[in-house]
């Protein structure tokens, strides 16, 4: 888009006065937002250049104030996401737009961004995982609407992007019994059994635990419960806990078996700290720290590896995959005795399928899990309830039986 080039005005109006032991010409101009600024000049010729020049400046941030780059629109964009979604969130959706929008499109004014230009910057976004393909896809259609809605553009070009693209994201599968019993028993005495235990038994998000405090822990009385008022998150590698949960529907009380209070109970015993899983000062984990916690579990799995062996200073890179029950050559107390993967949110997982299984509702299974949509737990509520033929079998044939007409005309089923 070209900008038009305005028409040279007259010199305005200018005044004689002394700066230091100079004598200069003033004039004022009135800039993009309709303030009043001073230009100064030793003489007349050097006063009207710098007019000149600031006339220009001025009639740029005006054009560009009506018709900003996609790069401008976009910081200012997430300037105003500021004021109403969490800090974390905002850092992923700054993250996410320079790399995926303000990158292939950021020069481009936003007025003159076409569909098919969008299209293109979606093709290597299409190559990510569906979560980022679907976050990008928003966040493309949440700024065009909201500077169509600001009168920038007069049609949002991201309006009709392809709701679906991305790489499916493998289905999250619960541990069975015997893989959550196999796991308490391989890191028994270690540093995330604890953690484990929790996820395991309570379901709490990953947050929800390292921000659990003993003063939400209630096992005294015949229902022990634990109480989620507190979320964790990691700012620059340093612990942050505050009241500002996921969702409002993450604010629960959480009734736990007896085989978790147990555990709770001897693990108060010996804290020195008001947090559940504390560091060894009392203190939150740091992100750092919790992962050295869990590869705790990692490295007692029997997945593939990349190993390196130097010879003559030369790094020589060898795949290993332990057999289960092999030990360690370098430290014999770790034995490879996990022959599955776990992640954190698996154990949470594990919790709400346990849950179905057990014939609870999806309504209770909802206030349990903290779920503020019912549709994520209703998607893992018929994966786990009706993802077995043997046992729809009986179901299915009641339901359709064909109704037959008896001598008397009237249908009955066979």
């Amino acid at each position: 888009m070209k900008k038009k080039k305005a028409d040279p005005t007259p010199l305005p109006a200018f005044t004689k006065v002394k700066r230091g032991n100079y004598l200069y010409l003033r004039a004022f101009i009135y800039d993009s937002d309709g303030k009043r600024i001073a230009v100064y000049g030793k003489n007349e010729e050097e006063l009207a250049g710098k007019i000149l020049q600031a006339r220009k400046e001025i009639e740029d941030m005006i054009f560009r104030k009506a018709n900003p780059t996609v790069s401008e629109y976009c910081e200012r964009w997430l300037e105003m996401q500021a004021a109403h979604v969490r800090p974390s969130t905002l850092r992923g959706y700054t993250l996410t737009v320079r790399k995926y929008i303000i990158a292939p499109l950021g020069e481009m004014y936003l007025s003159e961004v076409t569909t098919d230009d969008i299209k293109l910057a979606m093709v290597p976004v299409s190559k990510r995982s569906e979560d980022v393909y679907n976050k990008v896809n928003m966040l493309f259609k949440s700024i065009f609407y909201s500077a169509e809605y600001s009168n920038l553009i007069k049609d949002n070009p991201a309006k009709n992007l392809n709701a679906k693209g991305g790489i499916p994201k493998k289905e999250k599968e619960a541990l069975t019994d015997a893989q959550a019993e196999q796991l308490l028993d391989t890191i028994k005495d270690l540093p995330p059994y604890v953690f484990v235990m929790i996820g395991l038994y309570s379901g709490l998000r990953r947050e929800e635990i390292l921000a659990l405090q003993w003063d939400c822990v209630h096992l005294e009385g015949n229902t022990p419960y634990i109480s989620v008022r507190r979320a964790w998150r990691s700012e620059k590698n340093r612990p942050v806990v505050s009241t500002d949960l996921k969702t409002p529907a993450a604010k629960r009380d959480v009734p736990i078996p007896e085989n978790l209070a147990d555990c709770l109970r001897k693990e108060k015993e010996k804290s020195i700290s008001e947090y559940v899983i504390a560091d060894r000062n009392g203190q939150p984990l740091s992100y750092s720290q919790f992962v050295r916690i869990w590869n705790y579990i990692k490295v007692r799995s029997t997945k593939e590896r990349t190993l390196y062996k130097y010879v003559n200073g030369q790094a020589i890179k060898k795949k290993f995959k332990p057999e289960p029950g092999q030990k360690c050559v370098n430290r014999e107390n770790i034995v490879y005795s996990l022959d599955f993967t776990v992640t954190p949110h698996q154990l949470r997982h594990t919790y709400i399928t346990n849950l179905i299984y057990a014939g609870i509702d999806p309504k209770t299974v909802q206030y349990l899990a903290g779920h503020e949509n019912s549709k994520v737990t209703m998607d893992i509520y018929a994966k786990a309830k009706y993802n077995k033929p043997e046992e729809l079998s009986s179901v299915v044939n009641n339901a359709l039986k064909k109704p037959v007409k008896s001598e008397s005309g009237a249908k009955t089923g066979q």
